[in-house]
């Protein structure tokens, strides 16, 4: 198997295939060459035939879609590596949007999304995620789908209006708590959270592609509007991550990685995370490699990364750092201390001294044993650096074979219209009252459960012990075991 080179010193310096999904990070102060770096590796991977997946944040990374073009800089580096065989060329890509905006919309079922995660991204108390979690189970029990935002609200009344039905089996649920909850439903909303919520959901299997050519589709999820809200950015790629670690089977340790997922601004993930969710983090991170998934978190700063996760991250690519502050100095320290030392090298002060496009490298041998750090110019992409245009953009998402799905919005029968119509019988005189967990017959399944437990595409697990929502791998962790 081809190795991807990444960097050279007075030698060629490779990340293997085989040992990519051990994960890894890219680092650096801004303007270092840490977007640049994760091009060259995102389109060499495409080459080998893996898949990618990305979020762009600062919308510059659409140009991996199109051919290079020999820039003064770029000829240089070229020139100064002795590139004799280099080429210009693109990458298949497809692109997303969580708001169908610059690419095919991204949507996820709140079924999907779970409590747990709900909970972190409605900034939720203890009390509060355990009066949500309430909500959740007894949408379940009663065969009420959970979809967008609008079934969550209508749960959510349904549930504080019957309270006292529902206090012996389910807990306490407070009209308080039901409030904070729906106040933080209408500020995900106002932040575009209503357009994420929804059907059709994404089917992992379309991010796991290649092209006619054998080449890897590099899935660029539009992120720069996105990050206007921070922990709607975290919380979206940690449910991504999780379910992708849910939904893969295992397959140990193959030739190259089934995928590839880059985590920029990683920091984000780790801000205010609680130590529980930090500790799920790390699992998901450790034991995804088995599904062939490589991980690479993107940040400015090494120490942005918790040392349970960092300690995961075999490949490294360190651009250069300021020492400017006390935590600056910190930093350039630390990431000196991650690296498996060179004599010829001293790696602390080498750090802040390396030019853009210059990094300390270290990768994974074939043994998976870390190999010594160098310092090194990193290859120049053979795609276009910086954005396509609008009309370029729009081009290629028409041209996917995807065109036409994720664009149409699928709105069924669910938890709202079931509440809904309930309401109006009893209005008109034909009151109609949902089985609760306290009234149903043992053993017997109520109405419409297994459509409950299907998620969009029907995606449902089953056993000889019953059905129910998977919800991802952190909530599987945190809440009651899968059975």
């Amino acid at each position: 198997m081809k190795s991807i080179p990444v960097a050279k010193s007075d030698k060629v310096i490779s990340l293997l295939p085989g040992m990519s999904n051990r994960h890894g990070l890219i680092a650096g102060a801004t303007g270092t060459g840490k977007t640049v770096t994760l091009q060259v590796i995102a389109e060499n991977f495409s080459m080998l035939g893996v898949p990618v997946f990305m979020a762009d944040v600062k919308g510059d990374l659409s140009g991996i879609s199109q051919p290079g073009t020999e820039k003064p800089k770029i000829a240089e580096r070229i020139k100064q590596m002795k590139l004799a065989d280099f080429a210009f060329a693109g990458c298949p890509v497809t692109f997303w949007d969580v708001f169908g905006e610059q690419g095919h919309s991204v949507r996820a079922t709140v079924s999907e999304m779970g409590p747990l995660l709900l909970s972190r991204l409605l900034n939720l108390n203890e009390t509060q995620a355990g009066v949500l979690t309430a909500v959740f189970k007894i949408a379940d029990d009663n065969g009420l789908l959970l979809l967008d935002l609008k079934d969550l609200r209508s749960m959510l009344d349904y549930a504080g209006s019957n309270a006292e039905v529902f206090r012996t089996n389910y807990g306490n649920i407070s009209a308080a708590s039901i409030g904070t909850i729906q106040r933080g439903l209408l500020a995900i909303e106002q932040e575009g959270g209503e357009e994420f919520f929804g059907e059709p959901a994404l089917d992992l299997n379309d991010l796991l592609q290649t092209d006619n050519s054998g080449r890897g589709i590099v899935n660029i999820l539009a992120a720069d509007k996105l990050l206007l809200s921070p922990k709607v950015y975290a919380t979206f790629l940690l449910w991504l991550l999780s379910e992708l670690f849910e939904r893969l089977p295992e397959v140990g340790d193959l030739e190259k990685p089934k995928l590839v997922f880059f985590f920029d601004e990683a920091h984000l993930l780790f801000s205010d995370a609680p130590k529980v969710l930090l500790q799920k983090i790390e699992q998901v991170v450790r034991l995804i490699r088995s599904k062939g998934v490589g991980v690479y978190f993107i940040t400015q700063n090494p120490l942005d990364v918790p040392d349970i996760v960092l300690g995961q991250l075999g490949n490294r690519v360190q651009h250069a750092l300021r020492a400017f502050t006390p935590r600056d100095q910190q930093a350039v320290k630390s990431a000196a201390q991650t690296f498996r030392s060179n004599p010829k090298l001293k790696v602390e002060k080498a750090i802040t001294e390396l030019g853009a496009g210059e990094a300390l490298v270290s990768m994974l041998d074939e043994k998976g044993v870390p190999g010594v750090v160098e310092r090194a110019w990193i290859f120049p992409p053979h795609s276009q650096i910086g954005p396509i245009t609008s009309d370029q953009r729009g081009q290629i998402v028409k041209q996917s074979v995807l065109y036409g799905h994720y664009e149409k919005v699928i709105d069924r029968e669910s938890a709202y219209e079931k509440l809904k119509g309930r309401a109006e019988q009893t209005v008109s005189g034909s009151p109609g009252s949902l089985p609760t967990r306290a009234q149903r017959p043992q053993g017997r399944q109520p109405e419409g459960m297994l459509e409950t437990m299907a998620k969009s595409a029907l995606r449902a697990a089953s056993s000889q012990l019953g059905r129910q929502i998977i919800r991802g791998v952190l909530g599987s962790i945190l809440g009651g075991g899968r059975r």
